[in-house]
């Protein structure tokens, strides 16, 4: 636990991929994370705080698990798609279905595109009059292109269909078994009837809000989208509960890892067919009937052959922790596949990764070899999540 503890308190370790595009956007919240003693990164366009003064990576990581944290992901695309045909416009782009959700219902699903693979992952809110559309901040420009690109086709063929960018409101993340008292406290409702993957508006200190019980890090939490005049008003109030602190990108990542979440652009990309990734159960069962998304040919004759030639699996590693492109190897020695992501799991006290490894090498309990920096390690194909996921149920 102590090696896992220095690696962990190491900004250069996070396994997060720093992304920088140029010059860097910054969020509302910026001198809020300034004024707490964050360390930034850039990470997809955007000046992200990475880890702040009063807690490294592995106590923000433990501080999660146990309390509760706020993450900024003001950086994310918050899209609305509304008219008539939302649903038929929005269910050709990605997976899920999206007709049967009930109002205030939430689900994952992925864009597609022809080739089979996945363009982005993203969540889905059923609102009464309108699609809420929460997309990853490294595809934002290329997501947004891809809802317009084919809103205009859509209405080009006499289609109701419209697709807003949200521009006037930030989110934050609040994540960990306090969630619910520290929101409860400031917004002076009750939340224990309010199941995961479910949102609603909710007045918190008079201001109007989108409240989803959602998150990242495989522990109850929501997602807050507030005005964003509002957010660091908002933010402050639940820093006042001691049991609340900030979080950033080192801690989210290695929290995400442990929960089996995907990074896209690491864990999954456009090469990637969901079949491969272990995400087949985004897919509806009427959708599977119907097809009618971008690369649902594809995507559904693979299913129903059990195709493809590789499979998303976890692993538990020996020795040092392994990175994304490290080699994964037979017990013989042949290359059967890579790393993905890789972090030390403070939860476990054990090294854990992601990878993909050839079709047959990826049942549970699968002795296999890791090639890091040119040592060859031991590890073992588990199953996913690393932890158990503590969402809430009623």
């Amino acid at each position: 636990m102590a090696s896992i503890a220095r690696t962990l308190q190491k900004s250069k370790s996070v396994g997060v991929r720093l992304m920088s595009t140029g010059a860097s956007q910054r969020t509302a919240l910026y001198d809020l994370h300034k004024k707490h003693g964050a360390k930034f990164g850039p990470f997809a366009g955007w000046d992200m705080p990475l880890l702040y003064a009063d807690q490294g990576a592995l106590d923000s990581h433990l501080h999660t698990r146990k309390h509760a944290s706020i993450f900024d992901v003001s950086h994310m695309l918050q899209t609305r798609v509304v008219g008539k045909d939302r649903h038929r416009f929005l269910e050709h782009l990605v997976v899920g279905d999206l007709k049967e959700l009930p109002v205030g219902g939430s689900t994952l699903s992925l864009f597609t595109n022809e080739k089979g693979g996945i363009e982005d992952d993203t969540i889905v809110t059923q609102q009464k009059d309108s699609l809420y559309v929460v997309s990853n901040a490294g595809c934002a420009d290329k997501d947004l292109a891809h809802l317009l690109k084919h809103a205009k086709i859509f209405q080009d063929q006499g289609a109701d269909v419209e697709v807003h960018k949200i521009e006037d409101h930030s989110l934050i993340a609040l994540q960990g078994p306090s969630s619910q008292k520290a929101l409860e406290q400031i917004a002076s409702v009750d939340l224990s009837q309010m199941p995961f993957m479910t949102s609603k508006f909710i007045d918190i200190k008079g201001i109007p809000c989108h409240v989803a019980r959602s998150g990242y890090t495989g522990e109850d939490g929501f997602e807050l989208s507030i005005p964003t005049g509002e957010i660091a008003g908002i933010t402050e109030a639940l820093l006042a509960n001691p049991e609340v602190k900030l979080a950033g990108l080192a801690a989210r990542d290695s929290l995400r890892l442990e929960a089996g979440l995907c990074l896209y652009g690491s864990d999954i990309d456009s090469t990637t067919t969901p079949l491969e990734a272990n995400l087949v159960w985004t897919i509806g069962k009427r959708r599977r009937a119907e097809g009618g998304f971008i690369g649902s040919d594809i995507i559904l004759s693979q299913i129903a052959q059990k195709g493809g030639e590789r499979r998303r699996v976890g692993l538990v590693i020996e020795g040092a922790p392994a990175r994304a492109h490290s080699k994964v190897l037979s017990v013989d020695g042949e290359e059967i596949g890579e790393i993905t992501s890789g972090v030390p799991a403070p939860s476990l006290g054990k090294n854990i990764a992601m990878a993909y490894v050839r079709k047959g090498f990826n049942k549970k309990d699968t002795e296999v070899k890791v090639n890091v920096r040119n040592r060859i390690q031991n590890a073992k194909v588990v199953k996913m999540p690393f932890i158990p996921a503590n969402y809430h149920k009623i």
